[in-house]
């Protein structure tokens, strides 16, 4: 299984991790004033309620009398009407707040993953990317949309609270209050704990992912190759590191929240025997604390510590989604290897806002002039490296695994930018050109076509959505694929399933050919496109190349050399440069290392097919 990287993020609550966060949060600014303002009332209503609770108690009850007690009445039972308007109020903008955010993410998310470049998904697995924007995103939702309306809440009602008891008995307030210094403390100390092991949590919760993906997409690998047992026990080490991160999480904040309970309980029992002692006094003397503002007292000192647990619980909540959110802004934060310069987009647009009208027309001159590269962390690929392609020139490249092939097409395509040296199209550097301007005109075939979920016509299509029926079928047409279209059921209607499983490599091949050439590119690109089909389709493809390929410039990557006969030149790449170059008929006269490459690969075929026919 596939190992990542962990970024090494910050250890301690990050506020300016949230103030981020808030700001990705700009389109919900207004909801979230609407909670912000709706609980600081609340939180004034329920220090409200406790004092007219005093006011009936010393007024109506002590007092023995009833006047007043219709507006009295009545405003009580108006605020409590205000305040279940405020709970429905913060309920519907919560739960918007929530879910909008989780949409706002993952649409981030998804565009940011479109600008990035290949390097990128080379060191990303695909269940790691999705832990980020489902389970992380999720988690961020629920917190910036929840953990605020309490958070609100209970620091409005402390502030509030404090201040009321502050008026009514400064030196048993102060008592209560004492309480918070060691509750701070204790709070610190248990800080890094449950931020390290939420951390934890959510790093094995992604390699969880990334292994059920691979373990899914692997699955026929697996069978063949008899791994099953080894994979599970892959899988139940990173099980039982998720579990036992989440049973320290669990074990922290259970200890945590119980002494901030005790803490609270101790500071009650003060207040009641502190509190009983000066009613008694007051009662003797005829001034004093009243029983009305005693159970005031008693009330706000239990209420007291209901935000203090609600604050404590947030802040567990917050170093538990800090790792989320860590990990979910780091890749929105991920800036692409290949950028295009201000003045170029200005000039030409980018992938989502092109200036086409701007757009030169490719004729596919293309020249490698002192080219080096290297890849991340890697050995040197290329070095010094030159070469000149004719518009309208086809070129094949051959050799050996690791050669260089596909990373000269792959510099070609702009997928990677040089090291050093650079790469003109029609005589201009193509970083003077925006991307999207050049990939717009290329047509790409992989080895392993990938077809996406919906049916034949949706995938030729693919690159130009607008394209009508009668040029989907043309593209078909050129490539051979339609005999085998029109004889299934549907047609061009047939659903070929997620990634074209109900359809055979060569008829996936040839699709994806198909596709290529509906976007009528300037630059083509065959990437061992035939290396893995059947004879006859591979025939089907050669006389598509024949076709299609006239009058464009393209580069033909070839395992069997059968394919590239009829390349206008053909090149022997061997560590990262050319090591013979000419026509096929050429090089076969030299009797160099391509006629050694050609001939054992000739024999070869030929001593399958005697095997075959035996």
């Amino acid at each position: 299984m596939q190992a990542v990287q962990e970024e090494d993020y910050t250890r301690r609550l990050d506020f300016g991790l949230w103030q981020k966060m808030l700001r990705l949060a700009k389109p919900f600014h207004r909801n979230l004033w609407i909670i912000v303002v709706t609980m600081l009332l609340s939180a004034g209503i329920d220090v409200a309620l406790p004092m007219l609770n005093s006011y009936a108690i010393d007024h109506f009850i002590a007092g023995g009398t009833t006047e007043g007690l219709g507006w009295f009445s009545a405003l009580y039972i108006g605020l409590v009407l205000v305040q279940v308007f405020f709970i429905v109020l913060f309920i519907r903008e919560s739960g918007f707040v929530e879910t909008g955010m989780c949409h706002h993410i993952r649409h981030l998310g998804f565009r940011k993953l479109q600008e990035l470049p290949f390097s990128y998904f080379d060191r990303m697995p695909v269940g790691y990317l999705m832990s980020r924007l489902t389970s992380d995103t999720q988690r961020l939702g629920d917190t910036i949309g929840w953990s605020l309306v309490d958070l609100c809440w209970g620091a409005g009602f402390l502030v509030l609270c404090s201040a009321q008891m502050l008026i009514l008995n400064w030196r048993v307030a102060l008592v209560v209050m004492l309480v918070l210094p060691p509750l701070a403390v204790i709070s610190w100390h248990f800080q890094k704990g449950i931020l390290e092991s939420y951390r934890q949590v959510r790093k094995r919760n992604s390699q969880l992912t990334s292994a059920f993906n691979e373990g899914i997409n692997g699955a026929k690998a697996t069978k063949t190759l008899v791994r099953e047992e080894l994979n599970t026990e892959e899988f139940r080490e990173i099980a039982e590191g998720m579990r036992d991160a989440s049973v320290r999480a669990a074990t922290l904040s259970a200890l945590f929240l119980p002494i901030v309970v005790s803490l609270g309980s101790l500071a009650t029992a003060w207040v009641l025997w502190q509190g009983s002692g000066e009613v008694l006094a007051a009662q003797a003397a005829g001034v004093g604390m009243t029983v009305g503002v005693l159970q005031v007292f008693i009330n706000y000192t239990v209420q007291f510590f209901q935000p203090v647990r609600e604050i404590a619980r947030i802040f567990a909540e917050l170093q538990s989604s800090q790792a989320a959110a860590e990990r979910v802004l780091t890749l929105l934060d991920t800036q692409p290897d290949i950028v295009d310069t201000p003045e170029v987009i200005e000039r030409y647009g980018d992938s989502f806002h092109p200036k086409k009208e701007n757009w030169p027309p490719i004729h596919g001159d293309i020249r490698f002039e002192d080219v080096s590269f290297r890849y991340k962390d890697g050995e040197q690929v290329l070095s010094h490296f030159n070469l000149h392609v004719r518009a309208g020139e086809t070129v094949a490249l051959v050799g050996e695994t690791g050669a260089g092939k596909s990373t000269i097409v792959n510099l070609v395509c702009r997928f990677y930018e040089p090291t050093e040296g650079r790469v003109l199209i029609d005589g201009v550097d193509y970083r003077q050109r925006s991307q999207y301007w050049l990939q717009s005109n290329l047509g790409y075939v992989l080895q392993t076509p990938h077809l996406f979920s919906g049916t034949i016509a949706d995938n030729i299509r693919y690159g130009r959505p607008e394209a009508a029926d009668e040029e989907v079928r043309e593209a078909a047409r050129l490539v051979g694929a339609e005999p085998f279209i029109l004889l299934m059921k549907d047609g061009y209607d047939t659903e070929v399933g997620e990634g074209g499983s109900r359809l055979s490599t060569g008829q996936k091949q040839l699709i994806s050919f198909a596709r290529a050439m509906l976007v009528n590119p300037a630059i083509f690109v065959l990437d061992e496109a035939t290396s893995s089909v059947d004879t006859e389709t591979e025939q089907l493809i050669q006389q598509a190349i024949q076709t299609t390929l006239h009058g464009r410039t393209s580069f033909i990557i070839a395992h069997r050399l059968s394919t590239i006969r009829t390349a206008d030149r053909i090149l022997l790449i061997q560590d990262g440069r050319i090591a013979e170059e000419g026509t096929h008929a050429e090089l076969i006269a030299k009797q160099g290392a391509y006629w050694r490459l050609y001939t054992n690969q000739f024999q070869d075929e030929q001593g399958r097919k005697i095997v075959g026919a035996s």
